[in-house]
């Protein structure tokens, strides 16, 4: 039978945010930077409970930064757990590496696991006496699992929501491939090395009629008003050659899900318009040790989610990192 954990309200939340979790983030939690590949700025936070159960690693996904996190974070500390987590290379409250910062790009996502390999090294570990557990979201996912494949010993648990295994829309792999050579053609004729995919462009602060993401009002209108009063953390569309790292990626953890290494629970909204569900369930059902658990009719951002979705699954994460 589960714990009585502690959520936030969905319907208080406005004032509970401004309230109780803003007040926990400027007082409470610790922030930082370290040097990533090349010498790239890393941000990171972290808060350290005094009687902790457990520690948390958040992988988060793309576009997002650290400060979307800050209700999950409250959350996780409130039951028990300290909790790490950092924003990814080219992102968040980290360095960019193109003239136009709202570019999602990257070398290789080998970079985002390396950068990832340090940041547990020198944040995580000198301040948590536990094995952590890793907590992952969308492309956070991908990161997530190459990390667990290079370096098992990290985690005791891993749980995957929404994990970007497949991107949406599910192309052909010959028509993808065309795509990407004609968005490459097109860069070399216009003299740049780095520009958006065919339809990108640089943030928008859209409406939540007709979102994609998820259904809850309040909690859009939380991560909307943080990314509007923090620009500096605005991301827009990928890059051809971002999408060109992703697909390797994704190939690669397909490739070696039968070996993967620590128990894991993939959550998957049945309504995702974000990333490829048949795919991410052809790789939850090959990966060893996984749960395959369907979220009926939520939308991408299941931690965004109403609260019905959302109280559900973190429940039976909590449970699932209880069990150790």
């Amino acid at each position: 039978m589960s714990a009585p954990y502690l959520f936030s309200d969905e319907l208080n939340l406005p004032s509970f945010y401004a309230q109780t979790i803003q007040p926990f983030w400027q007082h409470d939690v610790t922030q930082g930077k370290f040097a990533g590949v090349h010498a790239l700025s890393i941000a990171y936070a972290y808060v350290l409970h005094p009687a902790a159960i457990g520690s948390v690693v958040i992988s988060s996904g793309r576009i997002e930064s650290m400060i979307k996190y800050k209700e999950l974070v409250y959350e996780l500390y409130q039951n028990g757990y300290s909790v790490f987590i950092h924003d990814h290379r080219g992102q968040g409250l980290s360095g960019r590496m193109t003239s136009n910062g709202h570019m999602g790009y990257v070398a290789c996502f080998a970079d985002y696991v390396t950068d990832f390999k340090i940041f547990m090294e020198k944040v995580v570990s000198p301040n948590s006496v536990h094995k952590p557990k890793l907590l992952c979201h969308s492309m956070g996912g991908t990161i997530g699992a190459l990390l667990v494949l290079d370096s098992a010993k990290l985690f005791s648990q891993v749980v995957f929501f929404a994990p970007m295994f497949g991107i949406r829309p599910a192309l052909p792999g010959w028509f993808a491939s065309l795509l990407l050579a004609l968005d490459q053609g097109v860069l070399r004729l216009s003299g740049q090395s780095v520009g958006y995919f065919f339809g990108q462009k640089d943030y928008e602060d859209n409406d939540f009629t007709g979102n994609e993401r998820t259904h809850s009002p309040s909690r859009y209108k939380v991560f909307r008003d943080e990314y509007n009063n923090n620009p500096q953390v605005q991301l827009g569309g990928v890059t051809g050659h971002w999408l060109s790292m992703a697909e390797q990626a994704m190939t690669n953890i397909e490739n070696c899900a039968q070996a993967f290494p620590i128990p894991a629970i993939v959550f998957q909204a049945t309504c995702d318009k974000i990333v490829d569900n048949t795919r991410q369930t052809k790789v939850a059902r090959q990966m060893a040790n996984t749960q395959l658990v369907k979220v009926t009719d939520a939308k991408h951002e299941i931690l965004m989610e109403q609260d019905p979705y959302r109280q559900a699954c973190l429940t039976q994460v909590l449970d699932f990192f209880g069990q150790t």
